[in-house]
């Protein structure tokens, strides 16, 4: 289908809104704000799209570009782990093939914009340009391609530049949002292929770091409402799909310390003076732009005294209780950069404790196990003993006010199956309507008030429409696995077998088959301290 003027009109738009989900939607659609949007979920098939345990933003995006759970493709979380090490996840951790490789074989050509843990590209009929846990300034498929979308765009960004003035943040929202809907419609122009995949993920970072700021939610779902309807009006598509990986909402519950809970029990050993394993916090400056390299850092002089001070008692934990009281503690906290508060800040020892809580973003519980950890203290015939009694303490764990903390404890297998079940926690936990959040960081206390006031939760949203869609098709039950195996539908591409989602009865099904398996490459460290800091602004880490 040619439209006039010569640009190819795709046979599929994906479009993917981190976090949108109807209760943020139905607001902005009444007030008149974001009027393509509202047209492409009235105008078809929408509704809920469940996502998968963990249902955050590294994990979950992987899940949807291949059909697959977390088991089968191996990311689970932002971080991955090597022994007691780790790294910020990227696409050489996906062990999984994208949809825009299984069409490529097929011979169909893609366009992907921003999608997460897609850096470093690989080869396949079409352009690609990285999203979160990239770098800036990313390497791209095909090389060469970043430069010159800059200069045809005047700019490009994969995180937006701005500060703590609401007005400035806004801005460099509205900016970043800019440069990603004209980079795409570039790149439309220029591959002319048959599928485009965009993702937004201002649309879920607004949340965390402008909390319940209700015109900065608004300034990024017009800006990204205005790229859509310029995208739509110029390239006409044959069909339109909208998806989110989650959604999001309040924390109205309390913070329940997983490591806390496990030192009281015994599990958790610490050490303090920066000779433990960190607990993550959130940094003091955003060192994104600045290209700083996790080798590049060197011991200050004041983390050098804080760890010493560390070590005769005197932890970052023990001073913010001191600054509470007199109101000192948000403010000053702002203001010591995040390698100070680790230097000083009581730590979880892995390699010595039993079990303990890695990153609160993948929900899990790992268990320290002999043989499989390198400083092992659980043997492996204790671990499945070891993993029933902690699932049971934790299922009993109740909120000061004795309500459940979690909705469900349960081993991994009851989430993952695959052959990287190993790469996940043993344990998942699950809160309780996602109304109570999980920490990983020891703070003297189990219980505590939400650091962030909004925080993820499970159902996010999907629409449907097109030329080849049944706009009267009902999407109950649909789940973040089956964008895959619609996508290969709408295509009349056989689907993989080994997907975990269905077609939805949105499109006829089509045909399954065995694929090879999928040749990925060695993981290689994404060694991006700058990347890391990222994360760690927007509360991930």
């Amino acid at each position: 289908m040619k439209r006039t003027g010569g640009a190819s009109s795709p046979h599929l738009l994906v479009v993917g809104l981190d976090a949108a989900c109807l209760p943020v939607l139905e607001p902005l659609f009444e007030r008149g704000e974001i009027p393509t949007l509202e047209s492409l979920v009235r105008s078809g098939a929408s509704g809920p799209l469940e996502s998968q345990i963990p249902p955050w933003t590294a994990s979950a995006w992987p899940s949807i570009y291949t059909g697959k759970n977390p088991g089968k493709h191996g990311v689970f979380d932002f971080l991955t782990f090597e022994g007691y090490d780790w790294d910020v996840v990227n696409a050489t951790h996906v062990e999984a093939r994208p949809i825009w490789e299984l069409l490529s074989e097929h011979g169909h050509s893609s366009v992907v914009v921003n999608v997460p843990v897609t850096h470093p590209a690989r080869p396949f009929d079409g352009a690609l340009i990285p999203g979160m846990t990239a770098p800036e300034n990313p390497s791209c498929h095909p090389d060469g391609i970043l430069d010159e979308i800059e200069d045809a765009c005047g700019g490009y960004q994969v995180y937006p530049q701005s500060g703590p003035d609401p007005d400035e943040s806004i801005a460099g929202y509205e900016r970043t949002i800019e440069y990603r809907g004209a980079a795409f419609r570039y790149l439309l122009e220029r591959f002319e292929p048959a599928f485009g995949f965009v993702q937004f993920q201002q649309t879920d970072s607004v949340f965390h770091e402008r909390p319940g700021d209700a015109r900065a939610i608004r300034a990024v779902y017009r800006a990204v409402d205005q790229q859509l309807e310029r995208t739509l009006e110029r390239f006409e598509p044959r069909n339109v799909l909208v998806v989110s990986d989650h959604g999001i909402g309040r924390v109205e519950g309390v913070e329940f310390r997983a490591n806390e809970f496990l030192k009281e029990r015994g599990d958790v050993r610490v050490q303090s003076g920066g000779e433990g394993m960190p607990t993550w916090s959130r940094a003091w400056q955003n060192d994104l732009l600045e290209g700083e390299e996790a080798s590049e850092h060197t011991q200050s002089a004041l983390e050098r005294a804080m760890e010493v001070a560390a070590k005769v008692g005197i932890t970052t934990q023990r001073v913010a209780d001191t600054l509470d009281h007199v109101g000192l503690k948000e403010p000053i906290g702002e203001r010591v950069p995040s390698d100070l508060i680790r230097a000083a800040s009581e730590q979880v020892a892995f390699p010595e404790s039993r079990a303990y809580v890695r990153s609160k973003s993948e929900l899990g519980v790992r268990i320290n196990l002999e043989g499989r950890e390198p400083n092992g203290t659980v043997p492996a015939d204790e671990y499945e003993a070891v993993r029933d009694d902690l699932i049971a303490a934790l299922r009993e764990v109740q909120t000061p006010d004795g309500e459940p903390v979690f909705e469900a404890v349960e081993p991994r297998e009851t989430y993952f199956d695959g052959p990287y079940l190993e790469r996940g926690p043993d344990i998942l936990t699950v809160p309780a309507g996602f109304d109570n959040a999980l920490s990983q960081d020891l703070l003297g206390a189990v219980f505590g008030e939400p650091v962030e006031p909004w925080n993820h939760e499970r159902t996010g949203v999907i629409a449907a429409t097109g030329a080849d869609i049944d706009g009267d098709a009902s999407l109950s039950g649909a789940t973040i696995f089956d964008v895959a195996p619609t996508v290969c539908a709408l295509f009349d591409v056989p689907i993989d077998a080994e997907m975990d989602g269905a077609v939805l009865p949105v499109t006829d099904a089509t045909s399954e088959q065995s694929y090879p398996a999928y040749e990925g490459v060695a993981p290689v460290a994404t060694d991006d301290a700058s990347v890391e800091d990222r994360l760690s602004d927007l509360g991930y880490l």
